[in-house]
């Protein structure tokens, strides 16, 4: 049997994947209609890489995850709300080159435009800055999906500013920002170590944004806490505090020396230079033993913010049937998220891990898994 197996037997990259949603979905609080929605939906945008046995190897090399499965949930939370569940995929994962990849997926994002009836004109608008001939970069064209009741998506399109090059990506940013009306956005922007994702909300968001990451290599509290850019926006201590819990790195410790943090800047009025959201990501699998001492801190990190941890509880026995102190990985990445007139939110994102599971550490910190 193979590592991704799931408890049912499934063998195949779309059952497997889509047993863990319906299970995950019912966690989150989604009706049986709903979760059979969405699992038809992963199924069609993973396409003929549905089908594909878990015995063979992954369509792919993706950097979606650290196994290569082309698909990626998350849980996200508010106090005193129910938590919202998501799904990222990579809808070219089984195209043979980055130009096709970019291709299936675009097919992917309007066949949804379709079903969903929204328009994807800021995704055109932008075609040929991230989807040219022959692109370059670690990905073409990711898209992520929040699961609301009801059977219809909030869709939202991640994009590679490396397409033209990485020594274009900050070009790439701000040409991007002008061209969708933030002219003094990118101005506004923190100084950072790359851009991993430039992403697009499409379809039915009450303020659909336009969103920006950044990395930061051997991030520091003290810098994290000085990384938003909004106006109001979070006060150093909220984001520190954040940063010491997810990372374990205490005030006298130093910055992360493995994989770097990223924090994201959401743009979404038109008449200031200055982003509406803030969010800070660690990517706390590596800066864990095991997946143990991940939920412990992702559990602590919801119940400051007077969040339900034990949602989080059920969550993982939803994906796998490992015990967390077994793998490091499981939880990938914790963020805190701050937007405009809205309370905070933190999301866990969790590994599907069909492929393998990333064993647990001999050292707290570790450098990354490298990717060819």
């Amino acid at each position: 049997m193979p590592t991704g197996a799931d408890p049912q037997g499934t063998s195949t990259l779309g059952a497997f994947t889509g047993g863990q949603l319906r299970r995950l979905g019912s966690v989150a609080g989604l009706s049986h209609a709903d979760v059979e929605t969405y699992a038809q939906v992963l199924t069609d945008v993973l396409g003929p890489e549905a089908e594909r046995p878990l015995d063979l190897p992954p369509p792919t090399r993706t950097f979606l995850s650290d196994d290569h499965t082309p698909v990626e949930f998350s849980l996200s939370f508010r106090a005193d709300a129910a938590p919202v569940m998501r799904v990222l995929v990579e809808p070219g994962c089984g195209a043979s080159s980055l130009a096709d990849n970019g291709r299936a997926g675009l097919a992917a994002i309007r066949t949804m435009a379709r079903r969903w009836h929204f328009a994807t004109d800021a995704l055109d608008e932008l075609r040929d800055l991230f989807l040219p001939p022959a692109p370059r970069g670690p990905l073409a064209l990711w898209c992520a999906l929040e699961l609301r009741p009801g059977g219809v998506p909030g869709v939202k399109v991640y994009l590679n500013p490396a397409a033209g090059g990485e020594e274009r990506s900050a070009a790439t940013v701000r040409e991007a920002l002008h061209r969708l009306g933030y002219h003094r956005a990118f101005d506004s922007l923190p100084v950072g170590s790359g851009y991993p994702f430039f992403a697009l909300d499409l379809g039915g968001w009450a303020e659909p944004r336009v969103k920006v990451y950044l990395y930061h290599d051997n991030l520091t509290a003290d810098e994290a806490g000085r990384l938003p850019r909004m106006d109001p926006g979070p006060g150093p201590a909220a984001v520190e505090g954040f940063f010491r819990t997810a990372a374990a790195l205490g005030s006298d410790a130093g910055g992360l020396g493995g994989l770097p943090g990223q924090s994201c800047h959401s743009f979404t009025d038109l008449g200031t230079a200055r982003p509406s959201g803030f969010t800070l990501y660690i990517p706390v699998r590596d800066y864990v033993r095991h997946d143990g001492e991940a939920l412990t801190r992702a559990s602590e990190v919801l119940r400051r913010h007077g969040m339900d941890a034990s949602v989080l509880d059920r969550a993982l026995p939803a994906l796998t049937e490992r015990r967390p102190e077994d793998g490091a990985g499981l939880i990938a990445y914790l963020s805190l998220a701050h937007q405009k007139d809205r309370p905070p939110r933190v999301t866990a994102y969790l590994s599907s891990e069909a492929y393998a599971v990333r064993p647990p550490a001999a050292e707290t910190v570790r450098r990354p898994v490298p990717v060819a």
